[in-house]
């Protein structure tokens, strides 16, 4: 409570809460707006019939926009998408590997590139859903579609596209103006968002007897005993040791300090789960609105509950653990800046060898939080799809919850940090002689 008071008497850091508040209500608002052209009744229908399906996966990562076939149907996925398409594309085509190392500039080139991605991805997803939607009925047999035809496509595509541009916007300046990652916090919202009607839905399956009062304390103890295993692996360190040499200048002597080098188990943090989220998403989405055999087979096999849609989840996971731990962490880079700076690991040569002993310790690590992600993320999905528990209550959802408020309070833990360090330089004044 102490923490939070602070918080609120720092005014950048308010002004950042509040922006950041703001812009949720705002994304929350334009959830509730519909596309034009659709029978609201006959998709909300339909939503609930395949609550339980990749459909309802999606619905929960766009806060329910999708049910709604709001402004923001498409959420923010095609953002994801296209990140991991450039991510991807940065290994393999020197030009954007060479951008990547310019520093801001070339930074901002690679974030141009993912917004062209984002809304040629958006473009193609929302003509897809469009032409779906007009071969597609509720439980009675109503048409979604009150007036199909190119006229409702080219205005469904314009739309999607729109409303997923806006959302990227809102992210970035979120990123930017407020406090947190814009992106994961609209994520966080959109399940947060769900939560009260997940809770209702359970009341009611309880209700109808689909899940029984003696398995509903066992639901309960386990979301608690995964958040407990998210927050230990999400704050658990393998901190290195490093020494500094001491160096005499004049008749001062600097350095011979000691500190540490902290490695998080999961480096990668939510970026694995949403990554594969994404992409398992994405091809089964397009299955489930184009009525070809092989299309269909393919979207029945990679849906939620199947062997073949765990087992590709668990490998997408892996991959983008070791992948993202790669990108975002050099070995090479901090052993030269501990080599630089007169620090070294106990017992380790400086350069290639501290290099070496860093990989090793890494790619360790990447593995532990691997198995990590792998398990919360898909042994609750598993145990829910046996009770009949809605998605809402998974283990991706859940990480991202819990992960996304710790890298936000750590983030106003550090405005406040910076901020008491401003204070305490500015109270004093440096005179010369």
């Amino acid at each position: 409570m102490s923490g939070l008071q602070s918080a609120a008497n720092i005014p950048e850091l308010r002004k950042r809460i509040f922006f950041t508040l703001a812009m949720l209500a705002v994304y929350r608002a334009g959830v509730q707006v519909p596309t034009p052209g659709i029978n609201g009744e006959a998709l909300a229908a339909f939503f609930q019939q395949n609550a339980g399906t990749l459909f309802g996966m999606f619905n929960m990562f766009s806060g329910g926009a999708l049910e709604n076939f709001s402004i923001f149907a498409l959420g923010i996925m095609p953002y994801i998408s296209a990140s991991i398409i450039i991510q991807l594309l940065t290994v393999v085509i020197p030009q954007l590997e060479t951008l990547k190392k310019e520093g801001e500039a070339g930074q901002r080139k690679i974030t141009q590139y993912t917004r062209y991605g984002t809304v040629g991805l958006s473009i193609i997803q929302g003509m897809f859903i469009a032409t779906g939607l007009e071969g597609m009925s509720g439980p009675g047999g109503e048409a979604i579609v009150l007036i199909p035809g190119l006229q409702f496509k080219l205005m469904t595509m314009i739309t999607l596209t729109a409303g997923t541009s806006f959302i990227m916007w809102l992210g970035e300046q979120m990123t930017e103006r407020g406090i947190g990652n814009g992106i994961s916090l609209i994520i966080f919202a959109g399940i947060v968002a769900r939560g009260p009607a997940a809770i209702v839905n359970s009341i009611q399956l309880i209700k109808a007897g689909e899940i029984t009062l003696f398995f509903v304390p066992f639901i309960l103890l386990f979301m608690f005993a995964v958040v407990a295993v998210i927050v230990f692996f999400e704050t658990a360190q393998r901190r290195i040791p490093i020494q500094y040499a001491k160096r005499v200048v004049g008749r001062r002597v600097y350095g011979g300090q000691s500190s540490h080098l902290p490695l998080k188990i999961n480096i990668a943090g939510v970026i694995p789960p949403i990554f594969a989220s994404s992409i398992m998403m994405f091809p089964a989405t397009l299955g489930g609105f184009i009525q070809i055999d092989w299309v269909q087979r393919m979207s029945a096999a990679l849906s939620p509950g199947t062997v073949y849609y765990y087992i590709l989840f668990v490998g997408m996971i892996v991959f983008f653990c070791f992948f993202y731990t790669a990108v975002t962490f050099k070995p090479d880079d901090v052993a030269e800046n501990l080599k630089k700076n007169g620090g070294f690991v106990p017992g380790i040569r400086p350069g290639r060898k501290t290099a070496d002993f860093i990989d090793k310790v890494l790619t360790r690590l990447t593995v532990v939080g691997a198995i990590y992600l792998s398990v919360v993320c898909v042994l609750p999905s598993v145990l829910i799809s046996q009770l009949n528990v809605p998605f809402y209550f998974g283990g991706t959802a859940l990480l991202i919850i819990v992960g996304v408020a710790i890298d936000t309070i750590s983030q106003v833990e550090s405005h406040m940090v910076m901020r008491n360090y401003e204070g305490f330089m500015k109270a004093g004044k440096v005179r010369g002689r």
